[in-house]
Formats: structure tokens, C-alpha cells, sequence
């Protein structure tokens, strides 16, 4: 039996859809409840705690045989793409093992991590993400998998989308995320290939526990340059205070994954430009390119 979702997702979290998918995202909000409902009864799962999300929703969930996790996105396609990829990546521990699936209504079932809080703002376990990213790109990439240089013209298109008319505008104009789209265009195009996560940032890294480390969560998978995955970890302890070339001589690439966070670095810097405005940090991700 279910636990009872709330009628409405909140102003908050419906923004954020809105957000990502335009105004058209609202009677998929409007059905959740009925839709939660209708998974939780047919997997056996009790809803205890809801978690917003930018392109979708994510309930952490109990049932009879442990701890499981609902994602729901209004978009199929990205479901799709997510169980692809972690079925590409069955059995391998530092990445989160999926159970279930009902595509047609964007629906995914994992396994629950535990604690599962995510590495935001923790100290970084280098080790662990090196074995990470070893893993994940030593996966053939066989599948359905959009290109790097689709994934790249997603990313920068929000952008644009979003960053017109924000406060952001002021400090990243047009013409440099312009650039920077060329440089990422270039990248994907022209180096190695492996199935890449696409989305490897702190925040989809959880702790399992001491005898499991860090996993892999939310993948926006693609096919193509395996340094892609390591730009936000190249940032990380520039934000604490250090430089980019304490992060990039963690990584095991830091020539390629440089010139990755030189293309991404306006998409790096507007999300907390909207946020806060201009820091010592957002002035120092655009300087990379000037």
C-alpha cells in the first residue's frame, strides 16, 4: 500500500519541470498522485519522502524486500536512456543496479542506497572516483545511445533557453556561451569513445556504506569522449578554495578533461550566476575562456 502523495507537487517543484520542459509538463503534474499510486501498489512499495527533481520525480520508497527508489520522468525517452545505460552497466557496484521498468508511463525501479546522501560539499573520495570512472567507460557502448555532440546541443540549447532574459545575462553574455558550444562541439567529435554517464556531478555520486563506496546514480547517458565525465570533479576543489589543477591531476585524463571544462565553463558558471550572481568562483570559470 502506497503512502499517500501530496494532490500537487509544490510551486517549487513544478517550476523546475516547467522549467526543463515548458508549460506543456502540467497534466503530467497534475497525474502524479494517481500515477504514484498505481506503481507503488504494483510493486509493492510504500512512499516515505518525496525528492524534487529537474526532470522528473524521485521517491524513496520501503517494500518487503528492502529499500527501492521510483523515478518518474514526463519525458519517456529519458527514462529510456537512463535504463539502457544502467542495464549496460549491470552488476557493477559503483553504479546503481535497476530492478524494474515501465517505460511507457517513464517509470524506473532501484535499489535503495543506504545512508545515500550524496558527495555535495563532502571531502572527495579521489581513489573511489578514479574507480568510478574506470568502470563506467571500460563498459562497451552498445545501445541506443544518443552521440556526445546530441547530448552537447541539449545542454547548450537550455542554456540559451534559460539563460535569456535571467539575471545571469549581465554577466555571461550570449557570444560566450556561444563559444563555448563551438569548443564542446570540437571535443565531442574528435577524441576517444566509451559510454559516457553525462551527468557525473557530486550530486548524482551517493555513499553506500563503507563496504559498497561511492555509486553512480542518474546517468544522461551518451556515446563519446570518456573525459566529459570528469569536468565537474576537476572544479570541485576550485569552489573549495584551490585551483582547477588541483582537480584536473586526480583525474585520469587532464589534458582532454581540461579542455572540456574550458567549453563547459559558461554552463558551469550560470547556474550559480542565477542563483547569486558573479563570486570569486564564477569569475574565475569564465576567465578560462578569455
Amino acid at each position: 500500500m502506497a503512502a499517500l502523495l501530496s494532490d500537487s507537487l509544490d510551486a517549487a517543484a513544478r517550476a523546475r519541470l516547467v522549467d526543463r520542459f515548458g508549460a506543456g509538463v502540467g497534466p503530467w503534474c497534475d497525474a502524479l498522485p494517481e500515477l504514484v499510486a498505481r506503481l507503488a501498489q504494483r510493486w509493492n512499495l510504500t512512499v516515505r519522502e518525496e525528492r524534487p527533481g529537474n526532470t522528473g520525480r524521485t521517491l524513496l520508497c520501503d517494500s518487503p524486500d528492502g529499500p527501492r527508489v521510483l523515478k518518474l520522468c514526463p519525458d519517456p525517452g529519458i527514462a529510456q536512456a537512463e535504463a539502457t545505460a544502467l542495464q549496460a552497466w549491470a552488476g557493477l557496484p559503483r553504479v546503481v543496479q535497476l530492478l524494474d521498468t515501465d517505460l511507457g508511463a517513464g517509470a524506473i525501479l532501484l535499489e535503495g542506497l543506504v545512508p545515500g546522501t550524496t558527495l555535495t560539499g563532502a571531502d572527495v573520495p579521489w581513489d573511489q572516483v578514479r574507480d568510478l570512472l574506470g568502470r563506467l567507460h571500460g563498459v562497451a557502448a552498445d545501445g541506443p545511445f544518443p552521440t556526445q555532440l546530441e547530448r552537447v546541443h541539449t545542454m547548450f540549447d537550455l542554456a540559451e533557453r534559460r539563460l535569456r532574459g535571467s539575471t545571469a545575462e549581465a554577466h555571461l553574455p550570449v557570444d560566450v556561451l556561444h563559444a563555448g558550444r563551438t569548443c564542446a562541439e570540437t571535443l565531442a567529435t574528435t577524441g576517444p569513445v566509451a559510454l559516457v554517464h553525462g551527468d557525473l556531478h557530486p550530486g548524482n555520486v551517493l555513499d553506500a556504506g563503507p563496504a559498497r563506496g561511492i555509486v553512480a546514480i542518474d546517468p544522461r547517458p551518451c556515446v563519446g569522449d570518456p573525459a566529459f565525465d570528469g569536468v565537474d570533479w576537476a572544479f570541485v576543489p576550485l569552489a573549495d578554495g584551490g585551483t582547477l589543477a588541483d582537480g584536473l591531476a586526480e583525474l585520469p585524463d587532464p589534458g582532454r578533461t581540461r579542455a572540456w571544462c574550458v567549453a563547459l565553463a559558461p554552463l558551469i558558471a550560470m547556474g550559480p550566476l542565477r542563483r547569486a550572481g558573479p563570486t570569486s568562483f564564477t569569475d574565475s570559470v569564465l576567465t578560462l575562456l578569455r
